[in-house]
């Protein structure tokens, strides 16, 4: 309980600070405990609690189209996603949380980019919600699509947010029906969803107080770093 509260506490200061990084690093470093299926479990509820906390923060920054558009499509591609993991190998869980956590490196490094067009946002959205729901790390592909969108600053965050809720919320059914979630589970993702509300407080006024858009950034980019290094240590685990 100790380790979840420190854990959900600094990932909710990461993402409100960095708008991404602190759920990809929550997820590794529980599933280096529990392994990939109930770490997906107990923490896509407690995230879902997290960024609706968040949307309430920044809710005046949210741009409504952006965000319903993504949402229209995420919704049931992550209960798809949901429904899928407890039948995906936890082996092919684990590359497939890697691969995502390299593919974040590389964008926050700027090896790659996406320009999408306002056309995507719902079938990217789907296909984003699909990836979500069984490896849990796909949300990074959300941020290219929302600058590519116009979004920065505190926009960008509280439209992250309402994605997030919308993937999360499939995640959670999806998991549900599967019979991932018990009384033990949603124990643990009690204790957790606490220390993010926490964690996202903390980040909010670290954020309006302390950062602008460049420190964030080399935050994130830190973060991602050591969620690869994570991932290699649970892979050898």
């Amino acid at each position: 309980m100790a380790l979840l509260a420190a854990l959900g506490a600094f990932s909710g200061i990461l993402t409100t600070v960095a708008g991404l990084g602190g759920g990809i690093l929550l997820l590794l470093a529980l599933s280096l405990v529990w392994g990939p299926v109930q770490a997906l479990a107990v923490t896509a509820p407690a995230l879902l609690i997290s960024n609706f906390h968040r949307l309430v923060l920044f809710r005046k920054d949210l741009d409504k189209r952006v965000s319903w558009m993504f949402a229209l499509g995420a919704l049931p591609g992550s209960l798809v996603g949901g429904l899928l993991a407890a039948r995906v190998p936890e082996g092919i869980l684990t590359w497939m949380m890697i691969a995502m956590t390299l593919l974040a490196v590389t964008r926050a490094l700027k090896l790659w980019s996406w320009n999408p067009s306002p056309g995507v946002l719902l079938p990217a959205g789907a296909a984003i919600g699909v990836l979500t729901g069984t490896s849990g790390g796909a949300g990074v592909l959300v941020a290219p699509l929302l600058i590519a969108s116009g979004l920065k600053g505190n926009a960008y965050i509280a439209t992250a947010a309402l994605c997030a809720v919308a993937m999360h919320s499939g995640r959670v059914f999806g998991y549900s029906a599967s019979g991932l979630l018990s009384r033990e589970t949603l124990l643990h993702t009690a204790t957790l969803s606490v220390a993010l509300l926490v964690g996202n407080v903390i980040g909010k006024w670290a954020r309006a107080r302390f950062l602008n858009d460049q420190k964030a950034q080399r935050i994130e980019i830190v973060t991602l770093v050591a969620c690869v290094l994570l991932s290699v240590s649970g892979l050898g685990h």
